[in-house]
């Protein structure tokens, strides 16, 4: 499809796996009976903060 055609911005919750000695990696928390939109994602500690959050949410959309 052309870029963008019928793509609907999505949000989605993520829950801490493991860290890493730079990132944390989350696991995506998609409702029962719903494929995950991201699956796995790697954020670089500096980023969180002090202490990692155990729980994160993501949104993905088009940009402009």
């Amino acid at each position: 499809p052309a870029k963008g055609v019928n793509m609907k911005t999505t949000v989605t919750t993520f829950e801490l796996e493991k860290e890493t000695k730079n990132t944390v990696r989350y696991n995506e928390t998609p409702d029962e009976g719903v494929a995950p939109v991201v699956n796995t994602i790697y954020i670089q500690k500096h980023a969180l903060g002090k202490t990692a959050p155990q729980n994160i949410k993501v949104t993905v959309e088009e940009t402009k």
